[in-house]
């Protein structure tokens, strides 16, 4: 079991402090502690209680081989997020949402596909007959489509989930999501709708602290699923192997158990054979004796 979430390593990174009173959405009163000089304080047990709940349920979508997408486009998240995302494969925007990334995911895959196709360009000699300006242009395209749609390259179909830091920021991805009934995570501060999204971390969103130690708990977990996954999967493939092993070894006994019995036959037959030969040749001496006589 990953390490629960301390008090007061939350407050050390700030999770609690929450936008000005006249800035904040009043779904988010149930996680609201105090106010302090016109600031919100967000409850930290509620945080806690919420980030167990969510990290539950991402660790059991990453066990079930499921991708979860991350979103952050803000400048505090993004590199966090990027950084700590790349370690457990998962895909991640942290340049741009390009409306329509899930909602039109097909035009998504071509994009990615076009990235592949300039790469195979490279290495099969196409691109040494282009001309300089068509190389440049070529070589530009790629990078935006890179720039866009690189951390996602590997992502063939749609996201079991999606993670979001800020979803006022990033309310086009937190709509799609919505829209394709893909299960939502997100770290919601005081100026947000928690009623919007399937798993809200009340916390502070714009603090790279605070959005590095909710990242550290979420990849933990995540990373624990997947731990759990391979786990299972090699005592999958060991109990298969065994199986099989079983089966070699019953097919062997029932081939020696049957060439056993043929042989038995066999010799049952040749003594049979025997007695009747035996039979034979005495009624032929007992023939030749009556004869003599």
């Amino acid at each position: 079991m990953s390490k629960k979430a301390d008090f007061k390593e939350l407050l050390d990174a700030g999770v609690h402090f929450g936008h000005l009173k006249r800035k904040w959405n009043p779904a988010m009163a149930p996680y609201i502690f105090d106010e302090q000089k016109g600031i919100h304080v967000i409850d930290l047990n509620k945080t806690i209680a919420h980030l167990e709940q969510a990290c539950l349920a991402m660790k059991q979508i990453a066990k079930s081989g499921k991708k979860i997408l991350f979103v952050a486009t803000k400048k505090q998240a993004k590199q966090i997020v990027a950084d700590r995302v790349k370690a457990i494969n998962m895909p991640y925007v942290t340049e741009r949402w390009t409306g329509g990334m899930l909602t039109n995911f097909a035009t998504t895959r071509k994009s990615v596909r076009k990235m592949a196709t300039i790469d195979k360009m490279q290495s099969d000699g196409t691109w040494d007959t282009l001309s300089k300006r068509e190389k440049l242009f070529i070589t530009r395209q790629r990078e935006k489509l890179e720039k866009n749609f690189g951390s996602i390259a590997d992502m063939t179909r749609q996201p079991a989930a999606i993670f979001i830091v800020d979803v006022m920021k990033e309310n086009i991805a937190l709509k799609e999501a919505v829209r394709l009934g893909i299960t939502t995570f997100a770290m919601i501060d005081t100026n947000s709708n928690p009623k919007l999204v399937d798993f809200p971390i009340p916390s502070n969103d714009d603090a790279s602290k605070s959005v590095a130690i909710i990242m550290d708990h979420v990849i933990a977990a995540i990373e624990e699923g997947l731990a759990e996954r391979k786990t299972a999967k090699s005592k999958q493939e060991e109990d298969k192997k065994a199986e099989e092993a079983k089966k070699k070894e019953d097919k062997k006994k029932a081939d020696e158990e049957k060439a056993a019995k043929k042989e038995a036959s066999k010799k049952e037959e040749t003594k049979v054979e025997e007695k009747s030969e035996a039979k034979t040749e005495e009624k032929t001496e007992v023939k030749a004796e009556d004869k003599s006589e």
